[in-house]
């Protein structure tokens, strides 16, 4: 069972909200919309996938990953490895 059923629903609110974004963004962009509205809405709609990410990043740390450290062994070096690879992944995006 992933670490964020609990608060899937919460979780698929949040996407779905993002995803009104999106298609906002495609509106305005089909309506011919001036260049730094849009460049508004994009930069709150990476924000807003930001802060899901952070927020699912501190679920997994705080259940999965702090798991696996208190199991130890091979599957605790993974799991530090697999989120070390996941931070990563986000600061460069």
């Amino acid at each position: 069972m992933a670490s964020y059923t609990g608060d899937k629903d919460s979780y698929l609110k949040r996407l779905r909200r993002i995803e009104g974004q999106i298609r906002g963004l495609q509106r305005m962009v089909e309506e011919d919309k001036y260049c730094i509205d849009i460049l508004t809405q994009v930069s709150a709609a990476t924000k807003a996938l930001q802060s899901f990410s952070l927020e699912l990043l501190d679920e997994h740390l705080a259940t999965c990953v702090v798991d696996a450290a208190a199991a130890g062994g091979q599957e605790a070096e993974e799991k530090v490895q697999e989120a070390s690879q996941a931070i990563a992944r986000l600061v460069r995006s």
